[in-house]
C-alpha cells in the first residue's frame, strides 16, 4: 500500500495545477515544436499583424466619432480613469517618461521573452500558449478593421487629453506623431486603438507567469505587469479604459477558440502528410523513435540485451527464444 499511495498523493496536486493547460495539451498532435519552424511562424504572424494595422486605417472621421462615443459611454458610467491618469503623467515627468518608454517597448521585449521561456522550459504547454496568443491577435485585427477608433491623444484639445509621447519625445527614440521611431510615424495605424492588444498581450504574459512560474517573484510579476500596462496605456492617452476591457475580452475569446484552432491545425497537418510524403516526414515526431525493438530484460538485468529468435534456420539444436541471459546468470553462479 505505501508504494501505491505515494504516487497518488504526488500526482493529485500536479493534476489540479495542470488542469487548465491539460485541456489544450490533449488536442496536440504530440509533435514537439522546433525552433526553425517557430521563428518563421512568429515573423509571419508579426508581419500579418503589422500589415493588418496598416490596411485597417479606415475613415478618420469615423474613427473620431467612435472615440468620442467611447468617451461618452465612459463618462456616463463614471469610468473614464484615463483623464486623471493623463493629467498626472503630463504634470509629473518622472512618471510620464518611464510610462512612454514602457508603452513603446515592453510589449516587444516581454512577450517574446515569455514565448522563448515557454519554448525552452515548458515545451509541453508551449503550443497551446502560442496558439492562444496568435488567435487573440488575429481577433484584435478584426476589431481594428471593423471599428477604427481615435485614441484620446488625437482628440481635439477641448476634450482634455495631452499626447505624452509628443510631450516627452525628446527623451526617447519615438517621434512626436506616434510611438514608432522618428520618421516612421506614417507607417503605423494610429487609429488601431480598439481593442488594446498592449493590455491583451500583457494579460497573456501574466497568465503564463502565474501558471508556470515557480517563484513568488513570478507571481508578483504576473499581477503587476498587466496592471502596469493598463495604467500606462491610459495615462499616456493611447487608449480608453474600454479599450483595455476589450483587450482582455479578446484574450478570453482567443482562449475559448484555442482548442478548435489546434484541432484544425492537426487535421490539416494529417491531411498534408497523407497527400505529400515528404511533408509527413518533416512534420512527424522525430524525437520519439522506438528504441526497444528486439530488446528484453530478465530478472536481475539492468541493461536490456539484444535477443534473436533461435527457432529459425541455423539455430542451435534445442534452442528456444527464451531469455538469453539465463546462461550468463548460471555462469556467474
Amino acid at each position: 500500500m505505501p508504494q501505491t499511495d505515494a504516487p497518488r498523493t504526488e500526482a493529485a496536486p500536479r493534476a489540479r495545477s495542470g488542469r487548465w493547460a491539460g485541456r489544450y495539451a490533449s488536442t496536440a498532435s504530440g509533435v514537439r515544436p522546433r525552433w526553425w519552424t517557430e521563428v518563421p511562424l512568429i515573423l509571419f504572424v508579426y508581419a500579418a499583424y503589422t500589415a493588418g494595422r496598416l490596411l485597417a486605417r479606415g475613415d478618420t472621421g469615423g474613427a473620431v466619432d467612435h472615440g468620442l462615443e467611447i468617451l461618452r459611454i465612459e463618462k456616463a458610467l463614471h469610468i473614464n480613469a484615463e483623464h486623471p491618469l493623463n493629467r498626472l503623467f503630463t504634470r509629473e515627468a518622472w512618471l510620464g517618461v518611464p510610462a512612454d518608454f514602457g508603452y513603446a517597448s515592453l510589449h516587444y521585449v516581454v512577450t517574446p521573452a515569455i514565448l522563448i521561456w515557454l519554448f525552452r522550459s515548458r515545451s509541453v504547454r508551449y503550443r497551446a500558449a502560442r496558439t492562444w496568443l496568435w488567435t487573440s491577435t488575429f481577433i484584435g485585427l478584426i476589431g481594428f478593421t471593423l471599428l477604427p477608433t481615435c485614441p484620446p491623444r488625437l482628440l481635439s484639445p477641448e476634450h482634455g487629453f495631452v499626447d505624452t509621447m509628443a510631450q516627452y519625445s525628446n527623451y526617447g527614440w519615438w517621434g512626436a506623431e506616434a510611438s514608432a521611431p522618428r520618421g516612421m510615424g506614417g507607417m503605423t495605424n494610429q487609429y488601431a486603438a480598439m481593442p488594446s492588444l498592449h493590455v491583451g498581450w500583457a494579460l497573456w504574459c501574466g497568465v503564463m507567469l502565474w501558471r508556470h512560474g515557480r517563484t513568488p517573484a513570478a507571481r508578483v510579476a504576473a499581477v503587476a505587469y498587466p496592471l502596469f500596462t493598463t495604467i500606462v496605456v491610459m495615462g499616456t492617452a493611447n487608449h480608453y479604459f474600454l479599450d483595455a476591457v476589450a483587450g482582455a475580452a479578446v484574450m478570453g475569446a482567443g482562449l475559448l477558440l484555442t482548442p478548435f484552432v489546434m484541432r484544425t491545425a492537426d487535421r490539416l497537418r494529417t491531411l498534408v502528410g497523407t497527400r505529400v510524403p515528404w511533408a509527413r516526414g518533416a512534420s512527424g515526431d522525430e524525437g520519439s523513435p522506438i528504441v526497444s525493438v528486439g530488446c528484453h530484460t530478465s530478472a536481475g538485468e539492468r541493461i536490456p540485451r539484444q535477443r534473436e529468435s533461435r527457432t529459425g534456420p541455423g539455430a542451435e539444436p534445442g534452442a528456444s527464444p527464451t531469455d538469453a541471459g539465463d546462461s550468463a546468470t548460471t555462469a556467474a553462479r
